[in-house]
């Protein structure tokens, strides 16, 4: 069976809507509740659900619990996961804060850095030199690495991560950095998807300021 990463993306959502509402102690949850959450259709819930063998009662709906424990298992979220953060300038400082203990499954092992006025190994988590990365990461075992040093610094710091045991990265850069058969490369750009959200509330405007009949 084919995923492609809009089905993913929707796993990832349905589980961080689920683990909200076991926090506020919901035990059942119904397609219909999942689809409003997201703005998407209750039978896209129940094929996506179906899709990995996870199915419903008619009337009962489904267990959260076993809900998030299959959803956890599917995203390869079940166990910790540690990844390392490369850049530790304003991004990748605001990573290390949020995610430097364990939340929901996965957490910052080491932060990287050229600068010696950041480097704190005996800080938590640890800021390394950028020299000690490649060896980090054998070491660790780590599979993810966010990146987030500056443009023009990207490529050559993606070249080391090709040689290590990295198999995914998140690059916060506007490199046109690319995906190969050993390494996942998903790019965030911030001022672009500020931009694309700039152009949806302009389409929209017109809709809004139509007279009410």
């Amino acid at each position: 069976m084919e995923v492609t990463h809009e089905a993913v993306d929707r796993l990832s959502r349905y589980r961080a809507v689920l683990l909200r509402l076991k926090g506020l102690g919901f035990v059942r949850v119904f397609s219909d509740n999942l689809a409003d959450s997201l703005g998407i259709s209750s039978s896209q819930v129940r094929k996506d659900f179906a899709s990995f063998g996870m199915r419903g009662v008619k009337r009962g709906g489904y267990q959260v619990a076993n809900l998030l424990d299959r959803l956890s298992s599917l995203l390869g979220v079940a166990d910790t996961h540690p990844f390392v953060v490369i850049g530790c300038g304003n991004i990748g400082t605001a990573i290390l804060h949020t995610y430097g203990g364990l939340r929901e499954g996965v957490r910052v092992a080491a932060g990287f850095d050229i600068n010696p006025q950041v480097i704190a190994p005996d800080a938590t988590p640890p800021i390394f030199d950028t020299r000690e990365l490649v060896p980090f990461i054998e070491r660790h075992r780590i599979r993810v690495a966010i990146l987030a040093v500056p443009d023009e610094a990207a490529t050559g710091v993606m070249e080391q991560l090709r040689r290590s045991a990295v198999q995914g990265v998140l690059n916060f850069t506007r490199a046109p950095l690319r995906s190969d058969n050993r390494c996942l490369v998903q790019s965030i750009d911030i001022r672009m998807e500020i931009e694309k959200l700039f152009c949806l509330v302009h389409l929209m405007r017109p809709l809004a300021e139509q007279p009410k009949k």
